[in-house]
Parts: C-alpha cells; sequence; structure tokens
C-alpha cells in the first residue's frame, strides 16, 4: 500500500523518481519524461505515491498508474 501524501516529507524530498510498469516499456522516453515531470509537479495527485527514507531527507516515488494518465489526459 502506497503511503498518503505528507507535507513533511515533502519539505525534506531530495530526489525524485518515477516507476513505470511494463506494459509502458514502449513509450517514447520524451513522453515518459513529460508524464513524469507533471506527476511529480503534483504529487498529493498521485494515485500510488512512497517516501524512501535517505541519510539527509527523502526520495519521493512515484509508480505510474492508468488512473494518473487517465487523469493527465493522456490516451493509453
Amino acid at each position: 500500500m502506497a503511503n498518503q501524501y505528507d507535507p513533511y516529507r515533502e519539505a525534506l524530498v531530495i530526489e525524485q523518481r518515477t516507476e513505470w510498469p511494463e506494459q509502458f516499456d514502449h513509450w517514447d522516453p520524451e513522453r515518459k519524461e513529460e508524464i513524469a515531470r507533471q506527476l511529480h509537479a503534483e504529487p498529493e495527485q498521485a494515485a500510488q505515491l512512497t517516501y524512501e527514507r535517505q541519510h539527509t531527507g527523502f526520495t519521493r516515488v512515484i509508480t505510474v498508474t492508468e488512473e494518473d494518465l487517465q487523469r493527465l489526459g493522456v490516451s493509453v
């Protein structure tokens, strides 16, 4: 289960990562990068959000879901 959006952890995010399911492996990397940028711009809207503890803060990890893509208006 993904963590809820956490303003405290968000203030300490030092890295961000986007996980893509295998079904999107064939997508253009530039398209995926743009979608990832949009998802990380509003992390509180992400369907699957986790935080990984680092020595100096947190890494925000968003796993892309079809729900996220629909919200962004991206055709699958």
